[in-house]
């Protein structure tokens, strides 16, 4: 029997990950340990599980690197890889907004033309472009957005909200909610039909347990 390979997002989703499968009986404890291993092995059960940046969890699956993989939905929406999302596991909830000082709220739907500083470049092009029907100039970032509306770089910024308290603290709120987002299952599409039955056996004990 060949192995199958599930990559996780390194960090927390990882660790609630983690808790699910050590629940269906799978010996991947070890994970939750100090070490920098990347690869964890269950012989019995045969399953690889990997550890992987989040970004690059729906690559490995794309490219059939892993079967099976979990990541938060705003990686797959920014992402946009060819595979299969099969289930909402329900954690690691919060929303995609979009942020900014409270007077840029009229103006979201009273001009044309803004800056929008993002994290998720795709995801705000496709909700100002095909969902508002704005022309917009989107500046990447790689960290702290909520400084572009207060320097100036940007008019408002498409970001992650949990709590909204970073958000408060810095002068700025949540103007409008682009989707909700949730920690998903997703799976290689030829995995798919070759490993049917032993996903589908993970699949249902996850569906079992939440």
């Amino acid at each position: 029997m060949k192995y199958l390979t599930i990559a996780l997002a390194k960090g927390r989703l990882a660790e609630l990950s983690v808790e699910i499968f050590m629940k269906l009986g799978y010996d991947c404890a070890e994970m939750l340990t100090k070490t920098r291993k990347l690869i964890f092995t269950d012989e019995e059960k045969k399953v690889k599980f990997l550890l992987v940046k989040a970004g690059d969890v729906p690559t490995y699956v794309e490219y059939g690197a892993a079967d099976i993989g979990i990541v938060g939905r705003d990686t797959l929406l920014e992402e946009g890889r060819n595979l299969y999302e099969l289930l909402d596991l329900g954690f690691g909830k919060c929303r995609m907004c979009v942020c900014g000082p409270a007077e840029m709220r009229e103006k979201l739907n009273t001009t044309s033309t803004m800056r929008v500083a993002s994290k998720y470049p795709h995801i705000a092009a496709d909700y100002f472009n095909a969902k508002k029907n704005m022309n917009i100039e989107i500046i990447k970032l790689g960290g702290s957005v909520e400084l572009a509306p207060i320097t100036g770089l940007s008019e408002v910024i498409v970001d992650i909200v949990e709590s909204g308290k970073t958000l408060y603290e810095n002068g700025l709120e949540v103007l409008e909610e682009v989707c909700p987002l949730s920690a998903r299952l997703i799976v290689n599409r030829v995995s798919a039909k070759l490993e049917r039955e032993r996903i589908n056996e993970i699949v249902q004990g996850i569906r079992g347990l939440l």
